[in-house]
């Protein structure tokens, strides 16, 4: 019998774990790419044999009491948790698995690998896939704030100093910060959010590292600080440079090749309960999508930034547009070309994701 990979299970139960979207407009944080390379971490590392799989974590946690499922914090006001576990969950001798990486590849259409000078340079979201087991282990613990069932994933930022590849040793890290409230619509609700950071580091330096924030809706903890109310900016689809039809086979495949089961992109039965009418496709896909059109212009050196707005169904079809930007990082002194990216439904014209790449 042929050993069946971590991220190759069978198919997902429909009842395993049934999470939420955020349908908010992200215009007005779209083009932020002011992003560096975060140096303070939590001074406690816990070392890991290797990456957590993603699917146990699930099941672990599934397993618990619905109390611990959902989280101790779920409508609570204990200011005594409003904080982040201070803790570094570390793995090293990680490679990347050039197999996974080529199915990867051949689902969200990448094709901008080579010239690391040792081997094929992966694609920036595959490292995300490749290593988000860490943040689920960081999310399921029982001093993280929030719960983890209920997060839903808002933005992710990518800073890229230099390509990762198959062939390397890698030190992955992963720790959170940032917990705030935040303005939810245009009422008086706040929930909280959180930014998970997880950096890869070969030869002692900093090659790659990864910001997702995630939001839980329904908590709302004291004595935080309250972000800004970002204004929603209207949405005129442009005119398109491209796009693509989403099919349930291939959202299964995704959430195979990345770990993320959730079965609102795999199950039409769970996502109508969570009030879709069909299942809708992972954010990190749809942004994985939208950076492959860019093919090796992306160069090897980048921010990238993305925001999820609305979901995409599945099946369906997404329009794309992609152009040049000469200052996606305006700063008093310098500013940074690049490419902007936008996504949307070229029937209803509703915007699904904004982002921007901006060069090194």
């Amino acid at each position: 019998m042929t050993e069946r990979r971590a991220w190759d299970h069978a198919e997902e139960d429909d009842n395993t774990w049934i999470g939420e979207l955020l349908d908010e407009d992200a215009a007005a944080r779209a083009g932020r790419t002011d992003v560096a390379i975060d140096r303070t971490t939590p001074d406690r590392v816990e070392r890991l044999d290797a990456v957590p799989d993603p699917w146990r974590v699930y099941t672990t946690v599934l397993a618990r009491s619905g109390r611990a499922m959902m989280g101790p914090l779920s409508g609570t006001q204990d200011p005594s948790r409003a904080r982040v576990p201070q803790v570094v969950l570390e793995v090293d001798g990680v490679h990347l698995d050039q197999e996974r990486l080529d199915v990867y590849r051949a689902l969200v259409g990448d094709r901008a690998g080579g010239g690391a000078g040792l081997g094929e340079a992966t694609a920036p979201g595959f490292v995300h896939v490749s290593l988000f087991g860490l943040q689920l282990a960081l999310m399921a613990r029982p001093d993280f704030p929030l719960p983890m069932l209920g997060l839903v994933h808002v933005a992710n930022r990518i800073e890229q100093l230099r390509p990762v590849t198959c062939a390397e040793q890698l030190t992955a890290r992963t720790w959170a910060r940032a917990l705030s409230l935040r303005p939810l619509g245009d009422g008086e609700q706040l929930g909280t959010q959180v930014e998970l950071v997880t950096e890869v580091r070969t030869g002692g330096a900093v090659a790659w590292q990864g910001v997702s924030t995630y939001l839980a809706k329904g908590t709302s903890l004291p004595s935080l600080p309250v972000a800004p109310r970002e204004p929603r900016v209207p949405f005129t689809p442009p005119v398109p440079t491209g796009g693509w039809v989403t099919s349930r086979a291939e959202s299964k495949a995704y959430a195979r090749v990345s770990g993320d089961r959730n079965p609102i992109h795999t199950s039409v039965v769970a996502a109508k309960a969570f009030g879709f009418p069909r299942t809708i496709a992972h954010g990190m896909d749809t942004a994985a999508r939208a950076l492959a059109a860019l093919g090796p212009t992306r160069g090897g050196a980048f921010t990238w930034c993305v925001d999820f707005a609305a979901p995409v169904l599945v099946p369906g079809r997404v329009a794309l547009r992609v152009e040049r930007v000469a200052d996606l990082e305006a700063t008093p002194d310098s500013s940074r070309p690049g490419w902007s990216m936008q996504v949307w439904d070229p029937r209803s014209g509703r915007l699904h994701l904004r982002g921007s790449l901006a060069h090194a």
